[in-house]
């Protein structure tokens, strides 16, 4: 039986192994198992529906520039619910090293791999495939590990010890994430004029998950990534130097075209309820490709499990009521658990009118 025919239990077990393990087995065409219905499939792998995202340089947020740089990233805030962080602060080698010890992550055996493996989505750290192989009906062309972080010395214990510099690296990539987190936030916020909120991130969670979507022998069947939107307050997404990122704007599906060491920062739903709706959260995706694997790091961060995410009242008036109810992590954890997640839906589920 070919891996193009029905699955049997031994191919099932494989899928659950994850791509990078079948690719390193020698597989040829996609399997059924990750081929999307035609409607969902990607069509358009090309560089000609690139798009270059608004450029916050944030070295000028920091100076007397601030307010135009403030009136640029509020408008990249309504209308791409995206934009490119350039002159950051964090350094070339910093994330030469993160982009390298990821990538000989998913060069170790499977046997060191799957010590990490885990269908519990509140696992500190967590190696697995597709978006989630527990309700995934279609699996996506994506291995993943995800590690909590914030705070470091709580789970770094737990993160691979393989490579031997992974921790290291790792450690070092997000404590400086982090804090460039807090500093952008603080931005964002004040470009929506709600300064009086700056508490509510300083506590907040920092999850990473690193992305490698192998080299794909028929793209146009699959995606790296199903669209969706993301759960947190804000992304910063490191990229190495492969396209792949896509994301919905006007009406189209986008490449956005990658900056050597920049980060691309996104609106989360929890941003978007805070905002009132002023900021959107942006229903994104990953193609992959025939020619090469693609790795990315996403930093998410998201409040508290138990806090409670409201529309911010300053944002609240006659003319412009309250669209969202209040939730929480566990009722975002809750709704994944049970859904065939993609797209905003979580989102939509919290909207009042």
């Amino acid at each position: 039986m070919s891996l193009q025919a029905q699955p049997n239990v031994h191919q099932q077990h494989m899928y659950q192994k994850g791509v990078k393990h079948m690719c390193d087995n020698g597989l040829t065409q996609v399997p059924n198992k990750y081929i999307l219905p035609e409607p969902e499939r990607p069509h358009n792998l090309v560089a000609d529906g690139c798009i270059s995202l608004p450029v916050i340089d944030f070295a000028q947020l920091q100076g007397a520039d601030r307010p135009r740089v403030l009136a640029s990233l509020s408008r990249a805030c309504q209308e791409f619910g995206f934009f490119q962080l350039i002159n950051h602060g964090i350094g070339d080698e910093t994330i030469r090293k993160m982009i390298d010890v990821s990538k000989r992550f998913f060069e170790l055996l499977f046997e060191e791999r799957q010590r990490y493996m885990s269908s519990d989505l509140h696992a500190p750290v967590r190696y697995g495939t597709s978006f989630n192989q527990n309700n995934d009906r279609v699996f996506c062309w994506r291995d993943f590990l995800k590690l909590s972080c914030h705070t470091k010395q709580d789970f770094a214990s737990l993160w691979p010890s393989s490579p031997f510099d992974l921790r290291e690296s790792m450690g070092v990539y997000s404590t400086n994430i982090q804090h460039l987190y807090e500093r952008v936030m603080e931005a964002v916020l004040e470009s929506l004029g709600v300064t009086n909120e700056t508490t509510i991130y300083e506590q907040g969670n920092q999850l990473m998950i690193v992305n490698c979507y192998p080299a794909c022998p028929q793209p146009q069947l699959t995606l790296g990534l199903p669209p969706h939107s993301d759960y947190g307050l804000l992304t910063l997404l490191l990229q190495d130097q492969v396209e792949g990122l896509q994301i919905q704007h006007k009406g189209q599906w986008v490449t956005v075209k990658t900056i050597p060491n920049s980060f691309v920062v996104n609106i989360g739903d929890q941003f978007e309820i805070l905002s009132n709706g002023r900021y959107k959260s942006v229903v994104h995706r990953a193609v992959v490709n025939s020619m090469r694997s693609r790795l990315s790091v996403a930093s998410l961060h998201s409040l508290n499990a138990n806090y409670n995410v409201t529309p911010s009242p300053i944002l609240i008036d006659e003319s412009n009521p309250r669209l969202y109810r209040d939730t929480n992590y566990a009722d975002f954890v809750d709704y994944v658990s049970s859904s065939d997640f993609k797209c905003k839906r979580f989102l939509e589920s919290r909207k009042l009118h």
